[in-house]
């Protein structure tokens, strides 16, 4: 049972003890109709901040439709399945709502914005949603199994649509990484090797290359046209450490990958030998991303209940927004918006306890 509920923490990326976060007693369950009973507000640091549902995770935007999705578990005693909510990218008022069989974890887009691609992390799969009133679902599942009895449960997405290519992380002991057509959802290749528990992809196309994170303190380096893993880089050494997601400044060849819990830091890597050039006293960190834009960075720390924006030359504190309780994943979408999922404590039987929201910042206010 604790190894199950370890295994859950690491797949919604709270890679905490849930015991240390569990609340006493489950609260009475409020409507699933987030139409109906969310609330707004606009945060003491000027976010736009909206109750959603219970379990949301991953967020992708749809530039076809102009819309925000946002992945869901649905994570309530006597709930099966899950959802995929649509929500207008600057009310977060919510548009629709795709209901699923599986709970919904990590999720990715297209370029065009029609076609979804989510995993579904307990019940292990990936799927591929057509978007539109006519849309189809198509869906692949996995049966890997670690050393310990569980099943390798698929966590991050990463779409090379170039490529046709669907690079999917699994967490497990030994972890793989799945390489799917993303036409077919057919399994091209696997990835094997990966460490214990595969947490963050990246994919740095312009040089045919993937990074992946795991709970050894590896990145990986692995060539996208052999599918082969070519280096392990362990920028926290001998020290424990679990490398949660990445992010990529292609112009100073920086790459950059957190630690949620062991070192709680931002690890600053040269992108092309691993050389460690850098760590950010910013303390735990969970998810980063770069805007090239605005040469900016943006981290969720996710035990201090904060989101911070970093000068992405000189990593000076530009802005810092508090959302408690526990900031979870980032999403860059368009009009200089980032868009924030916060998490709700954990029960003791591992369900959500309270509505968890979704978080606009404007950053051209910053």
């Amino acid at each position: 049972m604790l190894k199950r509920c370890f295994l859950m923490s690491v797949l919604s990326a709270a890679l905490l003890s849930v015991t240390a976060y569990a609340q006493p007693t489950q609260p009475s369950v409020q409507p699933l109709s987030p139409e109906l009973a969310q609330r707004s507000l606009i945060t003491a640091d000027g976010a736009l901040r909206k109750e959603l549902a219970y379990g949301i995770y991953q967020m992708a935007f749809s530039a076809s439709e102009k819309a925000l999705y946002v992945a869901s578990a649905e994570m309530l005693d006597g709930v099966r399945g899950g959802a995929l909510y649509k929500l207008d990218p600057q009310t977060l008022d919510v548009l629709g709502v795709i209901h699923t069989d599986e709970s919904n974890f990590g999720l990715s887009s297209n370029a065009e914005g029609n076609v979804l691609f989510m995993t579904n992390s307990l019940n292990p799969a990936v799927a591929r949603v057509e978007l539109g009133e006519k849309g189809g679902l198509k869906r692949t599942a996995f049966s890997n199994m670690g050393t310990d009895g569980f099943k390798v449960g698929p966590r991050t997405v990463k779409l090379d649509e170039a490529h046709k290519r669907l690079y999917v992380g699994g967490v497990g002991n030994p972890a793989v990484i799945w390489v799917l057509d993303t036409s077919s959802m057919e399994v091209l290749n696997t990835i094997e090797n990966a460490g214990k528990w595969v947490t963050g992809l990246l994919l740095d196309t312009d040089h045919r290359r993937m990074y992946a994170g795991n709970g050894d303190g590896e990145v990986l380096v692995i060539d996208t046209d052999k599918n082969q893993i070519q280096q392990r880089w362990k920028p926290a050494g001998d020290k424990p450490a679990i490398l949660l997601n990445f992010a990529l400044d292609p112009k100073r060849n920086r790459l950059y990958a957190t630690e949620n819990q062991h070192q709680k830091t931002v690890y600053v890597l040269d992108a092309s030998t691993g050389k460690l050039l850098e760590q950010l006293d910013v303390g735990d960190a969970l998810d980063i991303v770069y805007n090239p834009k605005r040469d900016e960075l943006y981290v969720s720390h996710r035990q201090q209940g904060k989101v911070s924006v970093l000068d992405a030359g000189s990593y000076a504190k530009k802005a810092e927004y508090s959302l408690p309780a526990h900031p979870n994943s980032l999403l860059l979408g368009p009009d200089d918006q980032l868009y924030v999922t916060v998490k709700a404590p954990f029960t003791p039987d591992h369900k959500v306890s309270a509505r968890e929201s979704v978080v606009r910042i404007d950053l051209s206010k910053i």
